[in-house]
């Protein structure tokens, strides 16, 4: 499970569930088209001075992967489909340093590619979700699958900042 991140273009008129509709009936085997692999370019620079050491995967026109694997924080291009993924790792102050970076690294796609980051969970544009919403849905979660499955997630850090302050420093990096 995953709190997870689409990048989307909405036209005028078109709703947020249609645009989500489109996304799921895309053939996401096409090679990559070429104003993506451009923007890739100029995103994984800017992805490694925000995470500092990430794992890339390229699969010939067909994906581009980029891991951190301290965070769990992917982000994933495949055929005209951009998204971000961080599993449910992370509560409480942990859970508001991973998603400012998720934030951040939102930013720097949206900057690089034009599109919009769209949160599912919340059903909105990830720039009009609430920070401490977001990072109290993440805790929840991680927290209820803890209950249900006993210590897990493996071992992740944590941090003595306050959630906003990082929160905010993160998504101002972008």
């Amino acid at each position: 499970m995953s709190y997870d991140i689409y990048f989307l273009r909405r036209r005028n008129g078109q709703s947020w569930d249609e645009v989500l509709e489109a996304m799921e009936a895309a053939d996401d085997s096409a090679p990559i088209p070429a104003r993506l692999l451009d923007a890739w370019g100029r995103i994984v620079p800017q992805a490694r001075a925000l995470l500092g050491e990430v794992d890339i995967t390229e699969y010939e026109q067909e994906s581009r992967d980029l891991s951190h694997s301290g965070t769990g924080i992917d982000l994933s291009v495949f055929g005209d489909e951009v998204s971000i993924t961080v599993p449910y790792w992370h509560a409480g102050d942990n859970a508001a340093v991973v998603l400012g970076k998720v934030f951040a690294l939102s930013a720097i796609v949206e900057k690089e590619t034009g599109l919009t980051a769209y949160d599912p969970q919340v059903e909105r544009p990830l720039a009009e979700a609430s920070p401490q919403g977001v990072i109290g849905l993440m805790s929840r979660t991680t927290e209820d699958l803890r209950s249900r499955y006993g210590g897990w997630p493996p071992g992740n850090g944590g941090t003595s900042e306050t959630p906003g302050r990082l929160f905010a420093a993160c998504r101002s990096r972008a």
